[in-house]
Parts: C-alpha cells; structure tokens; sequence
C-alpha cells in the first residue's frame, strides 16, 4: 500500500515537472544558449505561445537549402512572412547550420564549419532571452524586458497586425514566388511623408518614379505629412499623419483579426495586397485578397526601366493577377522566368536591312489594345492605321507602330511596360522577319554587279544605232573602253577587302567632329583610348571611337587585310565593327556603342548581380570565343579575354571587344606579352615560357573570367580578402577539393539553388586553367560541358608544380 502511495506521489509529481516543462516550452520564451539545427526532415522551431507562429529553419521547395525564417505555423502552406537575408540575397543555409542565441550578439547563423553567415545587427545590451510572441514578432529583450532587436523592425516582404513602418522603412519584393532574393518592387515610407510603391532599377537600388503613392507629403503645412504606416491589431491599414489624422489605404471592408490570420505582403510581381485565411479552418484553404494596390498592375507605368513584365513583353491581368507573354516572332530570354525579357527571333536593324539582298524582308502581325507607352521616338499626327503601318514598314529603326485616335507612335527596342488594355482602342502594327528568310544578312554579290555594268553598256551601244557616223565611233571607243576597265579590274583589283566586308570609311575630321574633340572618354586599354561618339544619321547615332596607340607604318595593305577580316565577323556575342579611319598616321576604329558598359563594372560594383545574370553572361562570352576560334572565315585568337574586355548591351548579353586586334597592330609575341603582363590575373603560363600561343590562351583567360563570374571578385585581390584567399583561382581550388561550394558564392541562396549547375561551372573553370595548356579544353568542349551535354571529369589541380612540396 505505501508503495503504491509512493508510486501515485512520484507519478503526480513528475506530470507536475512535464506540465511545466510544457507550459515554458510554450510560452515562447528562448533562453540565451538554446540553438536550433538546419535538419532535414526535423524542421527544429521555436513557437509562440498559441502555436499560430514558428521561428526557425524551413527546407525550401525542391532545394536542400534552409531558410532561418518566421511562418504560419497552424495552415497547410506554413506561410513565410519574414527571413533573415545578407542585403540583396536571404541567408540560406546548408543541412548542419546552427542558430545560437548569445547574450552579446543576439541571433548567430553559422554554417557547418562554423563560419558566420548571419546576426541580428545593431544589439545595444546583454540579451537575456528571445521572445516569440503571438503577433509573429521574434523579440531580443534584456532582464529589464526592453527590447534590443525584433524582427518587426527588420521586415522583409511582409507586415502583419501590430507592425509598423516608420519614415525610411520599405518593405522589398521577392524576385519570385519562390526565390526570396530581392525582386524589383519596393514599398518605402519616405523622409517627406509619402508612403510610395516603385520600381527598383536593380542592381542598384536607383528607384523610379512610384507607381502608387498615398500623397501625404508635406507642403505648406507639414502637419498633414505622414509619420508611419500602421497595420493595427484590428486589421486596419492607414497612414497616420503628424497631426494624428488617420489616411485609410484601401475602402474595403476590413475582415476580423480574432476570426482570421492576416497580413500584408508586397508580392514578386509589384501588387502590394492584404490576405486573409480563417484560423479554425479545415482542408486545404488558400489565402483571399482583401484588398489591393494598384488596382491593374499591368497599367502602371515605370518613367525609366521595366514593369512588371520584362522588356518586349506583353502584361494582361487574368484572376486579378498579371501574367505576361512574347509577341509572335518573339521568346522568352530565360525559358524558366515568364516575367522576364523576351528576345525577338530574327536580327533586326539599319545595318542588317541593307546587307541583305532581299528587300521583301518582313511582314505585320497585328494586335488590338495592345501597347508599349515608354518606347516611342516619333508621333505622327494626322495619320490613318494604313499610313501609320507603312511609315514602320519602311523605317529600319522602327519595331511598333501604335495607331489610336489619328495619331501614330513609332518605337524602337527594347519595347518597356507592354500590356492590353480594352480601353485603349488601339492597333499594334508588330514589324517582324519572315519565317523563311535567313537571319544572317548576306553580302551584295559582285557578280550581280559586274552584269548590271555590262547590262548598261550594252544598252547604251544599242542607242548608237540611231546617231551619226561621228558619234556611233566615239561611243563605240567609250564602248570598248568600258568592257576593257570591266575585265581589268576583275583580274587587277585594288584591295577591296574592307569595302567586301561592309565597313565604312571616314575621314578623321568626321571622327573628331563625332567625339566632340575626342572629349568622352569611355575607356583606356592595351591597344589605344576608347571615346563616346555620336554619328549624325537621322537622329544621331552613338559609337565608341577607338584611336590605336601604336601602328607599324608602311602596312596599309596589312591593316586593311586584317581590318576586313574583323569587318567580316557577325555573332551575337562579339562587339560589332562599323568602320575605320587610315589617314595619314591616324588609325581609328568604330565600334556599335553598347550602353550598359563593361562586365567589370558590373560584376566588381556595391551591388551584386544576380546568378542568373551572371551564368548568362559567362556562357556568352564562351559562344563568342567558340565563334572566334571555329566558325568564323579566318581563326581569331584574342590574346586579352577579361572583364575590361567584355561589354554588356541593352538586354545585359555579353559582347567581347577588341578581337582581332593583336593581329591588326602586327605585335609579334614579345610585344603582346609586354602589353598583356599588365593584365595580371588573366594570362596564361605559355606566355611566359616561350611557347607557341594558340587559342588555349583564350581558354585559359576565359577560365578566370568565368570563376570571377560564379565568385563575383576580382581574379587577384590584395585589399579586400586574407591572404589566402587573395588569388582566386588558387583558394577555388581549395574550397572545391574541400567540398565547400557555399563559400565560394558566399552562401547565395540563388547560386545554391543549382548546386548542381554551380559545381560543374566551377569543374569547367578549373579544366580551363590547367597550366598544362593540353589539359585544357577547346572552347567547343568548354560550351558543351556548360550546356552539360558532355560529362564533365573532375579536374586536377591546375599548378600542380607551384604546389609541389
């Protein structure tokens, strides 16, 4: 019996221990020390006290990536609606990652090895304890219960009831509804009062005029600006002015908090929108709009840059959302972004039309409602849908023609804000290539030339028939005169190469009238300076103008060879050559102007660009050298692949400059090697050693270039990393043997994504800077193995010698 006493006592007591344990475990209370795991299978959390609310470690969606985040922890989809991120990029970790709350640093992520991925900034104090509260906010507080950080005043894409946004707060999209790194729409509250919605012109953080705004700046009475944007815990959104008058955003009913979850999210696509979802819900319920701004997100217009569709591209709302298509003749840039850039499937331009023989090159498709309002360069007015047509059918700069209203407006690529619209009451006149006609543009054949001048003489020997004796001998002499000038020059022909190869010619006066006095100047390299220039045709058309800086004298016919030779390269992915100028002792060359700058401004600037971006160009630089080494008429090596040397066009494509120009200033291979030697990072070991240099030079450049792509640094850093990590290729290597790719991209969550994709363009790089130059690819191979058509093998170390010992 006093066993059994004993027995009930011990069990009572330990329930007493278990329902404590529970009720601390579910108070939402974490104590300094606690820590969570990155599992797989075991998403580790801390709730809030009613269990409305997770914060923790969520596995993303068809990724072996975590995300440290606070989500809906009650409803079937677990929404998100804050994460911790580095600036542009959430702090996506591996399987392994800690979180440690510390008593001086707050919340700490570290990776598997223990390297810092993450903190909560700015702590002021000893924490005490974190606090995850039924409002969804995850608190850091001190013994006295003051707060020290919170992560509603870190929000990310979302606001929930209770939260506010005051002056100098934004909220930021995600770039899609999967991938939180940061989109292209932002919600501030700016300094003067304005609650505002705008385009981000990223990579910068320039922002365009908004698309929505509340208009509660201050003017004559700065009492009336607004102070913050509230989100009250009865579900109301209004922005509340200096003088404490309340400026509702939206009419609509508002729903009960006590009934439903709510928030307020700033989706990928620019519609800053409140949901709603009933707490005691069963099945699988989905979030409902409440409400919504603007209204119709395709109609918004961006003063500078891209709505919610990419360049070219067609925004139509469809169940209130907006999704967006390519125009016919017209495809997506990345098959798997739908709202981003289309592409149109034919070459189009001035230059294009009048190399090609066929003059019967395009033909309409019309659209009704349909427009691109940002992109005109002309207006006709009065003008008939016939008249405004035609006027685009024969103007080589056009690509659209609208006509509404007895106006016509003329555009130009790249076409921005495209979208239908029934109000509009519009014809799109879309100018596009017919299907069967070649897209490369064919050179005038010589022989329709030569039988168009014997055509002419025979006609005009015709005539003599009806003259006099006198005048049928002289034209007879001119006759033959002119048959023997025909037949000579086919046997006797000056250098007519760079008129073969469609390059104009100028004079330098042109030239120096074009640059202003050679006042721009855009660039300095190896081979001469680079200046802005503007052509007057039609409108004015920019160039870049490249004075050579050294010549060997006495070679005209040498230069003009080798000028046709580069005159006679087409490819998307190299710089276009327009004309030259050979005067005297001056040599220029004319180059197409490419508006976005160098790969090394874009890839070495404060702002990161994306992966996407990143992989696009590096494949681009590897077609054009492809095309350089293989498929173009004459093998061109380039002797000097590096950012400095890749240029970026409208859509951010890469173009390589200064092909060709080794050979055209006839260096022999002393006098590249000096040229090159200020290129450190980027040259290969042959250049040193007397070999012969062949294209495995370009592989290897290409190589570096390509780890600078993946690792957005510079190929040798002194300033800004350790020691070790100074030379790129070297602490690749090393990271790539250790298994720690993470590093390598600095933990960017898009770059993880396609891990996959992130080895083998890494295993690529490190094949194409083997000092071994028969070790490294062709540039060939090097495409196939980025497509990931060709397997490939794990390299070797690439100076093997270097490390020996």
């Amino acid at each position: 019996m006093a066993f059994t006493v004993r027995l009930l006592l011990l069990i009572s007591s330990l329930f007493l221990v278990l329902e404590s344990l529970f009720a601390q475990t579910n108070s939402g209370k974490v104590d300094v020390g606690a820590s969570l795991s990155a599992t797989a299978g075991n998403s580790t959390s801390w709730l809030s006290p009613s269990g409305d609310f997770a914060f923790g470690f969520r596995q993303l969606e068809n990724s072996d990536l975590f995300l440290l985040s606070t989500w809906y922890a009650k409803i079937p989809d677990r929404t998100i609606v804050w994460y911790a991120n580095n600036g542009d990029s959430p702090a996506a970790v591996a399987k392994g990652s800690l979180l440690n709350l510390t008593a001086d640093s707050g919340l700490v992520l570290t990776s598997p090895r223990g390297v810092q991925l993450w903190k909560s900034e700015s702590i002021s104090g000893v924490v005490a304890f974190g606090l995850l509260n039924d409002t969804g906010n995850f608190v850091l507080e001190d013994d006295n219960s003051e707060s020290l950080w919170e992560t509603f005043n870190n929000p990310t894409h979302t606001i929930l009831p209770g939260q506010d946004i005051e002056k100098g707060g934004k909220l930021w999209s995600q770039q899609s509804e999967t991938n939180f790194s940061k989109g292209r729409f932002q919600l501030r509250m700016r300094d003067d009062g304005d609650l505002v919605l705008t385009t981000i012109n990223l990579p910068s953080e320039f922002a365009n005029m908004p698309y929505y705004a509340s208009h509660t700046t201050s003017d004559s009475n700065s009492s009336t600006a607004g102070r913050k944007l509230e989100f009250n815990s009865s579900g109301y959104m209004y922005v509340l002015r200096e003088n404490g008058e309340k400026l509702t955003i939206n009419e609509a009913e508002t729903v009960s908090a006590r009934s439903f979850y709510l928030r307020a999210t700033l989706n990928f696509d620019g519609v800053f929108a409140q949901y709603s979802h009933p707490k005691n819900s069963t099945g699988n319920v989905s979030w409902s709009v409440v409400w919504s701004v603007p209204e119709n997100i395709c109609a918004m217009t961006v003063d500078s840059g891209l709505g919610v569709c990419g360049y070219n591209s067609i925004c139509t709302i469809q169940d209130q959302r907006p999704t967006c298509a390519c125009p016919t003749r017209y495809s997506l840039l990345d098959p798997n972004d739908p709202y981003g850039n289309c592409k149109p499937d034919f070459i189009q331009g001035c230059e294009e039309d009048e190399l090609t023989v066929t003059k019967d090159l395009y033909e309409v498709q019309t659209l009704r409602n349909t427009d691109w309002p940002t992109s005109d360069y002309m207006q006709l007015k009065p003008s008939t849908a016939e008249s405004c047509n035609q006027s685009c059918f024969e103007d080589c700069l056009c690509a659209v023609a609208i006509y509404r209203d007895e106006s016509c407006w003329k555009k130009k690529l790249p076409l921005s804000n495209g979208r239908v619209d029934s109000g509009l009451k519009s014809q799109a006149f879309i100018k596009v290539k017919k299907g069967n006609l070649a897209l490369v543009p064919q050179p005038p054949n010589p022989d329709d030339k030569k039988r168009k001048n014997q055509a002419t003489l025979l006609r005009v020997g015709s005539a003599l028939l009806g003259t006099s004796i006198f005048a049928n001998v002289m034209l007879s002499a001119i006759v033959c005169m002119g048959f023997f000038f025909i037949y000579r020059k086919k046997h006797v022909r000056p250098n007519q190469n760079v008129l073969d190869s469609n390059l104009r010619s100028f004079s330098y006066e042109e030239l120096k009238e074009a640059t202003n006095g050679f006042n721009e100047e855009l660039g300095k390299g190896a081979f001469g300076v680079v200046y802005k220039g503007i052509l007057q045709i039609g409108s004015g058309v920019p160039v870049a103008v490249k004075k050579l800086n050294f010549v060997v004298q006495d070679s005209e016919k040498e230069f003009k060879t080798e000028l046709s030779i580069i005159g006679q390269t087409h490819h998307k992915n190299l710089v276009r050559l327009v004309g030259y100028c050979d005067e005297g002792q001056e040599r220029l060359l004319v180059y197409e102007f490419l508006s976005n700058g160098t790969l090394a401004n874009f890839l070495f600037a404060d702002a990161k660009p994306s992966w996407k971006q990143r992989i696009d160009i590096a494949y681009g630089v590897a077609k054009g050298l492809l095309y350089l080494h293989e498929e173009c008429s004459t093998q061109i090596i380039h002797c000097d692949i590096k950012p400095q040397n890749i240029l970026l066009d409208d859509y951010y494509n890469a173009r390589i400059a200064d092909f060709g120009l080794a050979k055209l200033l006839m260096m022999n291979q002393s006098q590249t090697q000096t040229a090159i030697r200020g290129t450190k990072g980027y040259v290969a070991p042959e250049w040193f050693r007397n070999l012969p240099i062949t294209t495995k030079v370009d592989v290897y450049s290409f190589g570096v270039v390509l780890l600078e792509a993946i690792c957005c640094r510079r190929s040798v850093d002194m300033e800004n990393v350790s020691e070790e990590r100074a030379i790129l290729t070297d602490w690749v290597y090393d990271c790539y043997l250790e298994g720690d790719l993470d590093a390598i991209v600095d933990n960017e969550m898009e770059a993880l994504h396609e891990k996959t994709k992130l080895e083998r363009f890494v295993m690529v790089a490190l094949w194409c800077i083997q000092e071994d130059l028969s070790l490294r690819p062709t540039m060939r191979k090097v495409v196939q193995m980025l497509e990931g058509v060709v397997e490939v093998h794990v390299p070797p170390c690439p100076s093997p010698y270097s490390r020996a010992g």
